[in-house]
């Protein structure tokens, strides 16, 4: 896909954080383009450098690669469903930038699961020993099985997907069934098994088991902590993921059919400090990582403002929108440390989609009178802070043509949403 498939009234769309469907298919279609590429640059890149890349990696590599083709031929949706699950991203990006060496040839080994997935999740027979990683067998999107040694047999047929640690004649007690053959759902019971929970009232995940739901070795990180599986209340997320829909749903329907479509993944994180905090990762569309908030309405408000950076991302991928890194750096009102040209647009998109939707809180009946007074105080300083950051845009001749057009929608719908007085009850 390229610019000139872009139509200037899509593009306008997205400028104006607006959730219509023909903005979200496009952005769906260019991540799935963007992670063929990666996976492609992966593979070109193990065959030019297959010198320098040890026998047994080299062997899994291009054995998982084979088995993924199969899959794909007689089941595409599949394998583009586990292709573009957020944390497969994390994993390419990982490994295209690991130098050759052991570190490069222990990447190469997570092809093993994602090919894995894709056949289990197609429901074909199936009989093939991996190896794991510490004896932890890690599905993306599906869970993970703790096993006791790092060698498994895996033995599939008539739904049932069985385990044989050390390739043994005798089964681990956790058995994977295919519960829905059309949409490739399936379902575990055991006990060493750690489902992925599914959010209610949708197709997003909670997962706090993949190892790449954060970038390797960056724990602790600018991203925050993520939780783990035992530290994370189930519940509790579920109940607050319910209350932050039907809040969107009531105050912005199209907003909430966006997230609803859009978010795949939500990765807990550990609390740190007052209040929550929230993160995005671009080589992880449709992943919003956040720790869990108090209220509904701040999962709400978090959900936007990062599918927003998200939706951006992808978007920047698809059609630059400003070029190449300088040293100069902007103060904006919502950091306290100047911001390339790249931050500064990546915030303002961000803070004007939250914008509409404090507009809207404030002025829509039925949504709870905290938040509805909260924001109606928070409303104007925000929308002076986009618009300062708008004008560095405009001004700004690091924009490419696109990025200037996209700017100046921005700022017409910027404009929109101060054009009337607020009225905060």
């Amino acid at each position: 896909m390229n610019v000139a498939s872009l139509p200037a009234s899509v593009l306008a769309e997205l400028a104006r954080t607006s959730p219509a469907p023909a903005g979200l298919t496009l952005l769906r279609s260019a991540l799935h383009t963007r992670r063929l590429l990666l996976l492609k640059a992966l593979l070109v890149r193990v065959h030019r450098e297959r010198a320098s890349v040890g026998t047994g990696a080299l062997g899994r590599f291009e054995r998982s690669w084979d088995l993924l083709e199969q899959v794909e031929r007689h089941r595409p949706a599949v394998v583009r469903d586990v292709l573009d699950y957020p944390t497969t991203g994390v994993w390419l990006a990982a490994a295209l930038a690991e130098p050759a060496g052991p570190g490069f040839d222990r990447l190469l080994n997570r092809l093993d699961m994602v090919a894995l997935t894709a056949a289990l999740r197609c429901g074909d027979p199936l009989d093939l020993t991996v190896e794991t990683a510490d004896g932890l067998l890690s599905l993306p999107g599906v869970g993970r099985l703790r096993l006791p040694s790092d060698r498994v047999r895996i033995i599939a047929g008539n739904r049932t997907v069985r385990f044989h640690p050390d390739a043994g004649r005798h089964p681990a007690p956790t058995v994977l069934t295919l519960v829905d053959g059309r949409r490739g759902v399936l379902a575990g019971r055991g006990p060493d098994w750690s489902p992925v929970r599914a959010l209610p009232r949708c197709t997003a995940r909670l997962d706090d088991l993949d190892p790449y739901r954060v970038p390797v070795g960056t724990a602790g990180g600018s991203v925050g902590t993520p939780a783990g599986h035992v530290d994370t209340d189930h519940a509790a997320w579920s109940a607050r993921w319910r209350a932050a829909q039907e809040l969107l749903a009531r105050t912005d329907p199209g907003r909430a059919f966006e997230v609803t479509r859009s978010v795949r993944v939500v990765v807990p994180l550990v609390p740190c400090g007052p209040g929550h905090r929230g993160a995005t990762l671009s080589a992880a569309p449709g992943a919003v990582l956040t720790s869990l908030p108090d209220e509904a309405w701040g999962l709400a408000e978090t959900l936007v403002h990062e599918l927003h950076h998200s939706k951006l991302a992808t978007l920047h991928e698809l059609v630059p929108l400003y070029g190449p890194g300088r040293d100069a750096v902007h103060q904006v009102g919502w950091r306290p440390d100047p911001r390339p040209i790249a931050g500064v647009l990546h915030g303002a998109y961000a803070h004007l989609a939250l914008a509409d939707l404090w507009r809207r809180a404030a002025t829509v009946e039925g949504v709870p009178k905290p938040w509805r007074s909260d924001v109606g105080q928070q409303f104007d300083e925000l929308h002076d802070q986009v618009g300062e950051a708008l004008a560095i845009l405009l001004e700004s001749d690091e924009l490419t043509t696109e990025g200037r057009e996209f700017a100046h929608q921005m700022r017409q719908h910027h404009a929109s949403l101060g054009a009337t007085p607020l009225v905060a009850g």
